[in-house]
């Protein structure tokens, strides 16, 4: 529960200590935030930092063989910086081109631009013509390659995730269904086999990275919790036996609400056509009813909003979203802090305000437990004990 008349002492970017009545040390800066609620620095699990968000610029649907790695990377730099100013200081990029999310953790690591913290996955695995493919065009435009994740059978699927692996990446993210945005397939077909999955995440965890699972369908998202991946990513299509496998397993559900919400708008607002327009109205409705049986049932839910569906820094709306559908709102809080921590496997250094974990620090004027909606509105944001955003 909330404690109240905290003092938080802050030294060399780490959490010295906590509590009531704390003794603050001789020229200390003092950072007044009583009358807010502070908490620890969000967490998006389900993010793509760079690249195009959906409806930017002209031929947006053609960016993936239009734009050049570099535009790719230098819109990472701005979505980064609206990402930390909206609260959250740490992301998971689950599938990028040409490694411009490793370029960019690499940057922010170094400090030569604002942003989050990234665990960067690389490109996605998928299945020839998958959803992690890219379709549609002429035969030599886009042609499979292990290197950009594109992958069929168990020794190829294992050299993919050694590839992305040497170039940097530290989680895998594969597709075992189809999905709304690519072109030539179902959204909820199952794409891998259990034997490929089983492989993907043999070779992953051998390496110590874990795995999240894009899965739509019913049957990919049973076959995926069976072959061990640490996440499925929207879940869009629950039945009792997938919850209950996930919930044996230890299976993270990462729902990705604005994600769904989005490309239903998108989809009635005339953005998204085709097919893709037809698969946005056909899964938004399943997501919200699977995610409300996965709260009833208690599964494990880390926050995952799959921005750049939509526009970057609204990210905090995913806490409205998982409140409006049944989930109580600490526990939507938890969802982002101390539960995706324990997703990313950081849990022993950010995700809450203690000794000795990282000062990731946001906070919020009123109390978001009686309305969650102040957490799209972050006043404070503070990441490794620098401030990066103050209200006056």
């Amino acid at each position: 529960p909330p404690a109240r008349n905290i003092v938080i002492l802050v030294e060399d970017g780490k959490i010295k200590a906590v509590g009531a009545g704390l003794r603050i040390p001789a020229q200390t800066r003092v950072i007044d935030l009583s009358g807010s609620t502070v908490m620890p620095g969000f967490i998006d699990s389900h993010i793509h930092l760079t690249g195009r968000t959906i409806g930017e610029g002209d031929n947006w649907e053609d960016s993936s063989v239009r734009d050049l790695p570099q535009e790719d990377a230098i819109r990472g730099v701005r979505n980064a910086r609206l990402t930390l100013e909206a609260g959250f200081t740490t992301v998971r990029n689950v599938g990028a081109g040409d490694f411009s999310d490793v370029a960019l953790r690499r940057m922010i690591q170094a400090g030569v631009v604002p942003g989050p913290r990234i665990l960067a996955a690389g490109h996605s695995l998928g299945i020839t013509g998958g959803h992690c493919d890219t379709n549609g065009y002429n035969p030599g435009i886009f042609d499979p390659d292990i290197r950009v994740g594109v992958a069929d059978g168990i020794d190829q699927v294992m050299a993919s995730v050694r590839y992305q692996i040497k170039q940097g990446a530290d989680v895998i993210k594969f597709c075992a269904t189809g999905g709304v945005l690519s072109e030539g397939d179902a959204v909820g077909v199952q794409q891998y086999t259990l034997d490929e999955m089983r492989a993907i995440v043999q070779a992953a965890h051998l390496a110590e990275r874990k795995v999240a699972a894009h899965a739509h369908g019913t049957e990919g998202i049973k076959t995926a919790t069976r072959a061990g991946v640490d996440s499925i990513e929207h879940g869009s299509m629950l039945d009792d036996e997938a919850i209950a496998l996930m919930k044996e397993h230890g299976t993270f559900l990462v729902p990705t609400r604005m994600a769904q919400e989005a490309v239903e708008g998108q989809a009635k607002a005339g953005i998204l056509k085709g097919l893709r327009a037809e698969k946005a109205l056909f899964i938004a409705p399943r997501a919200r009813e699977s995610f409300k049986k996965a709260v009833r049932a208690g599964v494990k839910i880390a926050l995952g909003t799959d921005a750049g569906v939509f526009t970057h820094g609204t990210n905090g709306h995913e806490f409205t979203l998982m409140v409006e559908d049944g989930l109580d709102p600490m526990k939507a809080i938890v969802a982002g802090t101390s539960a995706a921590a324990e997703l990313l496997g950081l849990s022993h250094e950010i995700g809450a305000i203690k000794p000795g974990f990282t000062a990731d620090i946001v906070a919020v004027k009123g109390d978001p437990l009686a309305d969650i909606r102040l957490l799209e509105r972050v006043d404070f944001v503070m990441k490794d004990g620098a401030v990066v955003k103050e209200s006056d």
